[in-house]
């Protein structure tokens, strides 16, 4: 098991340690991000769309800042 250390996010490493364990964190990881990146609720999605273009921003863009940050820009 690797130490975490300052700004890690918990993301599966980029090099291979432990076949067992990475494939369990790989798994953990993808089911995760997966679900981060859930397509919400139309009405949620096309407020979102209309803030990121009126910040000049893809919808993509916008809601990776959401998921960073947890706040709205």
């Amino acid at each position: 098991m690797r130490e975490a250390k300052v700004g890690d996010n918990g993301g599966p490493p980029l090099e291979e340690e432990d076949p067992g364990e990475a494939s369990w964190k790989g798994w953990i990881w993808r089911r995760k991000h997966k679900a981060a990146w859930k397509t919400p609720p139309r009405e949620i999605a096309l407020r979102r769309l209309e803030r990121a273009e009126a910040l000049g921003m893809t919808y993509k863009d916008y809601t990776l800042e959401i998921l960073e940050r947890g706040k709205y820009l």
